[in-house]
């Protein structure tokens, strides 16, 4: 497990450095999340919903689902703010992160709403002296906007069920991110029953000026950044496909140019959705890191053969069109601690790494890349990553081989004598003075993080995103 080492000249910066985000909007954003649910559940003690909870069973019931019908309503906007992509958010979080919030917040918002569902519906029913089935039917068929409502609902289990880990493992990414839309449709088609038939709505008009500011927001952040911030800069850099490189049998590489690509805010290790104006099927976008330091007159990206989007690319002709939004990540150099940086990569995810390798800043000696793939062919820039080694001393570990049968392990199983953690600090001695960087299948990544931590590393010297969704 051994490999070369050699002297390369300084790096040569090309563009201009991104600022970083500020700490504080992790705090900011939790601390406003938190402070809406507080501000719901105020609303509606104002609203009587206390007092209701000492009168009959059915006003019990039909103030709690009011309470579960407000907060699910509350969670579903801050969910859909979340996946906004507000970029200070974004980079302040990372993808990752929000994504699992965002999921969080999703399941709970959706199992309060059919707690809303159910709680009115007895509560009703009770207060008509009439069965729940036939009190189901009247409130459907003669309530103003409960049939949106049903509709809404019916859009938002939707989303729910293919949020479900067995069910997206089931799907491709494109299948699941065009269901996923459904959540807006949701969303919108629930804002007519809280006009015409919610309690507190149509009451208060302090409950109506708090609920009209939040739908605003939320609706705000994704014209502003999920529409018309890519529509922007899609038309001012008019990006096109320059040519298209087969890297191996599965993987290929686009390279594209543009108008002023200095002004993108972008870093070597995020990524951005693309679009590729193509033919059918151009409106679904999918995610990729940039494989390159980001250049004056060009970015690219790489990919492997993994679905419908990643298998079209190989078709692109230079000079198709593409629309692009982003950047997105926080898998950069803006949070590191040391001088030295160790890149642990697996399979695609030496994309990303590529990029921060060429792009950061650090002295001959000072960087390793250990990169793991189940075969030699597979190792994609092999050429291209020798080359940087010797121009900027980079020392290389190329580990290629199946997988250790029966353990979760970073290594290959001509490997398996090692322990995770010893293999990982006889390549990386003094890991703890190392910022390190790591991508790859999610399983890999569990181990080589793990193998990381054990080591010694300390917890804020570890960088790693998942593209998980």
């Amino acid at each position: 497990m051994s490999s070369p080492t050699a002297a390369g000249r300084s790096h040569v910066k090309v563009r201009r450095r991104v600022r970083p985000a500020s700490v504080w909007w992790r705090d900011a954003v939790a601390i406003a999340c938190w402070a809406s649910a507080v501000v719901v559940v105020a609303l509606w003690i104002s609203g009587r919903g206390v007092q209701s909870l000492g009168s009959s069973p059915a006003d019990v019931l039909t103030s709690l689902g009011r309470l579960t019908g407000l907060i699910a309503a509350d969670l579903l906007l801050i969910q859909v703010f979340l996946m906004a992509r507000v970029p200070m958010i974004e980079r302040s979080y990372g993808q990752d992160e929000l994504a699992r919030r965002h999921r969080l917040v999703g399941f709970w918002s959706f199992n309060l709403l059919v707690l809303h569902v159910v709680l009115i519906t007895i509560g009703y029913s009770l207060g008509a002296h009439t069965d729940v089935l036939h009190e189901a039917w009247t409130l459907v068929t003669t309530y103003a906007g409960m049939l949106l409502a049903l509709a809404a609902t019916m859009a938002l289990t939707v989303v729910a069920v293919t949020s479900i880990r067995l069910a997206r493992r089931a799907l491709r990414y494109e299948s699941w991110h065009l269901l996923h839309l459904y959540a807006y449709i949701g969303v919108g088609l629930s804002v007519p029953h809280e006009i015409w038939t919610g309690a507190d709505f149509a009451t208060s008009p302090l409950v109506r000026a708090y609920w009209w500011s939040i739908y605003a927001l939320a609706a705000g952040a994704i014209l502003l950044f999920r529409v018309g911030l890519p529509l922007w800069r899609t038309l001012r850099h008019g990006i096109t496909v320059t040519s298209v490189i087969r890297e191996s049998p599965d993987v290929v590489t686009v390279r594209m140019g543009g108008r002023g690509l200095h002004r993108l805010p972008v870093q070597a290790g995020q990524f951005f959705i693309w679009r590729f104006l193509d033919g059918p099927g151009w409106s679904r976008g999918n995610p990729y890191s940039l494989s390159a330091a980001p250049r004056l007159d060009r970015v690219q990206i790489t990919a492997k053969d993994l679905g419908d989007g990643s298998n079209r690319l190989a078709r692109l002709r230079p000079g198709t069109k593409v629309m692009l939004e982003g950047p997105y990540g926080r898998l950069t150099g803006e949070h590191r601690v040391g001088t030295k940086v160790a890149m642990l990569a697996c399979g695609i995810g030496i994309t990303p790494m590529r990029a921060l390798l060429e792009d950061l800043a650090y002295a001959p000696g000072d960087a390793v890349l250990i990169y793991r793939a189940h075969s030699e062919p597979d190792l994609v820039f092999r050429a291209e990553l020798d080359q940087l080694a010797q121009r900027r001393g980079i020392t290389i570990h190329y580990l290629a081989g199946p997988r250790i049968v029966g353990r979760s392990s970073w290594l290959p199983q001509y490997a398996a004598a090692w322990r995770d953690r010893d293999a990982l600090l006889h390549l990386l001695p003094g890991l703890s003075a190392y910022d390190v960087f790591v991508c790859g299948p999610d399983a890999w990544m569990d181990a080589a993080c793990r193998a990381a931590l054990d080591a010694g590393l300390p917890h804020a010297q570890l960088n790693q995103e998942r593209f998980t969704w």
